[in-house]
């Protein structure tokens, strides 16, 4: 969390009021985001200070997503690449914000500011000449498809699926045949699917996994229209929340009736993560 609908939500939003826009100044407060994305960091004042440069007076000219990614490109090709992980916000205001304690970085707009905020400090804000070294680095590696690439068939996912010998959620989760499927959305496009998570990839009949393609998209683009799914600290660009928790079926309702046949719905720990699905509905 945030998922692939919540990073886009944050992407629309931030197109809509940045696009155009000069990065007039930079505050890096912790300067750990921005060394790198290693899982161990460490603050570098010779990184911190190179952001900061390269940044300083450029010209926002598009706000594009790649998976979990939100890649804010610059005047001659250069991005800002923005990993939110698991409680990253950013948020921009015209208004006067003060920073708060989980405010790491800052930049100063043409008109208004843009926050980097973090509770736990798990996500990164870097800066790269182009997309294509941001590749070359490794942050796009070993990803599938985006879920609405012209390229996602069915006949794609098909193929993809049954090469795997590992459950459903656990490659739906590790995003090696199609990206932005998490936690929450996974167990939602199983439930739509009338699959079990725990199913192995291989035994998906063709009907089954046509449901799944057909789910996939369809699950992720209502979210998305509803802002995503707020459930801790994730918020759109403009500090309001997403409606879409409200409409889940099965994420986060263990115990309690399954909505379409007032089956208890049961709980099972499947690649590490909480597991939530209906016994009756789903095979």
């Amino acid at each position: 969390m945030p998922e692939l609908p919540e990073v886009e939500s944050v992407r629309l939003g931030l197109k809509s009021k940045i696009l155009g826009q000069s990065i007039l100044s930079v505050s890096v407060l912790t300067e750990k985001i921005v060394s790198s994305n290693s899982n161990i960091r460490n603050a570098n004042k010779e990184k911190t200070l190179e952001f900061v440069k390269n940044l300083k007076g450029k010209k926002i000219v598009d706000v594009k997503r790649r998976a979990k990614n939100i890649i804010i490109e610059l005047e001659t090709s250069e991005i800002i690449l923005v990993h939110l992980k698991m409680t990253g916000q950013l948020i921009y205001t015209s208004d006067t914000y003060s920073p708060t304690k989980h405010t790491h970085v800052l930049f100063g707009l043409e008109n208004g500011n843009l926050y980097y905020n973090d509770v736990r400090r798990f996500g990164y804000v870097l800066y790269y000449k182009s997309l294509e070294h941001a590749t070359v680095a490794g942050h796009f590696a070993k990803i599938g498809l985006e879920p609405f690439d012209k390229n996602f068939t069915q006949e794609y996912f098909r193929e993809e699926i049954l090469k795997k010998r590992k459950n459903l959620k656990q490659v739906l989760l590790e995003q090696s045949v199609v990206v932005g499927c998490g936690n929450i959305y996974a167990d939602e496009i199983c439930f739509a699917s009338a699959v079990l998570p725990n199913r192995i990839c291989n035994t998906l009949t063709l009907n089954e996994i046509e449901k799944m393609h057909h789910n996939i998209k369809s699950v992720l683009k209502s979210a998305i229209k509803s802002g995503g799914s707020s459930i801790s600290d994730y918020r759109l660009s403009d500090g309001s929340k997403g409606s879409y928790a409200s409409m889940h079926q099965v994420y986060g309702r263990s115990g309690l009736v399954c909505f379409k046949c007032d089956n208890i719905l049961e709980k099972e720990i499947i690649s590490g993560r909480t597991t939530v699905y209906c016994l009756r509905c789903q095979k």
